[in-house]
């Protein structure tokens, strides 16, 4: 099968290592010095005490690689729209893109179960329709992935839960599909846990719920899991606040499921050690995910007339350190948040 890894940081070099182990023609899309690294010795990926090794095709012109069986976009939201084109490149007719992204995706209310409240504007998380026209209502498939790893060398990942690693797959108008069984398929075959869905809003909810507040204080005092939420009472609580209002919001929005929060949140809970994406771009000096993971959510809440003092300040917070730091157009993230407050 050939599939491409549009994007190969910590979690789409992760997947590019497994699947090419696993036998496929694999080929990913990166650059700098982490596309020179792949290019001489592949991708390594460390988990638990093991190691995989996986040898794949690599470029920053993804016209080299020709046409894919299943791409997987794997790169941060903030940079999907001007990667539209570059994407469509790679597409068959029929070729199945899975979007892997953290936050709210640019397919959102695109074909929205019915019964289903309508969510805020979205646009700004793909402006001019870009991906939509290149790449497609049909073809896109919703991802959601649990997974922490992080680059620590050129072409080297190392995998923090090897006991987690779980992309779940599903259509965006949630019907069961033979595309969306053969990519679950081929990624349970490479060592990665597929469960089923028959709601990817529900799961894109889940996720979001545990970075909104968790990755957010994390990045406001700039450690890791375990030395931030795992050591303090106090911050545990404001992170926990922060959910419980992001689940009302969810529930306004017609998503609803078990969660014990009281559980997820004892200091006995898994607290990895490991940075959360939004803390490892803001130290690089990277562009932040800010509209889609924080400031978006924010939104919905607007619209549902859900109060979230909590994550106002926490989202409010990141937001002003971001773009004192150049990785956040704040004047540019005004159409998710402020202007819709304003009507």
């Amino acid at each position: 099968m050939r599939i491409a890894v549009f994007g190969a940081g910590a979690v789409g070099g992760h997947m590019a290592a497994r699947l090419s182990a696993a036998g496929h023609d694999v080929s990913v899309i990166a650059r700098g010095a982490n596309l020179d690294a792949i290019r001489d010795k592949g991708i390594t990926l460390r988990i638990g005490d093991g190691v995989v090794h996986g040898r794949v095709h690599a470029s920053d012109n993804p016209a080299e690689l020709g046409r894919q069986d299943v791409v997987l976009v794997t790169t941060k939201a903030n940079a999907l729209s001007p990667a539209a084109e570059a994407i469509g490149v790679l597409l068959e007719a029929d070729t199945p893109v899975v979007f892997v992204q953290n936050g709210i995706p640019w397919w959102y209310a695109l074909r929205l179960t019915r019964g289903r409240p309508a969510p805020p504007d979205l646009s700004a998380l793909d402006p001019g329709s870009r991906l939509r026209d290149v790449i497609g209502e049909a073809r896109t498939v919703g991802g959601v992935v649990y997974s922490s790893n992080e680059v620590i060398e050129p072409g080297v990942i190392r995998n923090h839960t090897p006991q987690r690693n779980n992309l779940i797959v599903g259509e965006i108008d949630d019907r069961p599909s033979p595309r969306v069984a053969m990519v679950r398929a081929l990624l349970i075959e490479a060592g990665v846990a597929s469960p089923d869905s028959d709601d990817i809003r529900t799961n894109v909810w889940q996720k979001l719920l545990r970075n909104i507040s968790r990755s957010t204080v994390c990045c406001l005092v700039e450690q890791t899991m375990r030395d931030s939420l795992g050591k303090s009472e106090a911050l545990r609580e404001i992170a926990k606040e922060g959910t419980r209002e992001g689940l009302k919001v969810a529930a306004w929005h017609g998503v609803r499921f078990d969660y014990d929060i009281d559980a997820d949140f004892a200091p006995g809970s898994l607290f990895p050690p490991h940075k959360p994406s939004i803390l490892q771009d803001y130290e690089l000096g990277r562009p932040m995910e800010v509209e889609a993971l924080l400031r978006m959510p924010l939104a919905f809440a607007h619209v549902a007339k859900v109060p979230t003092p909590t994550l106002d300040v926490l989202v409010g917070l990141i937001a002003h350190r971001a773009a004192a730091k150049g990785l956040f157009a704040a004047e540019a993230g005004r159409t998710s948040t402020q202007s819709q407050r304003r009507e």
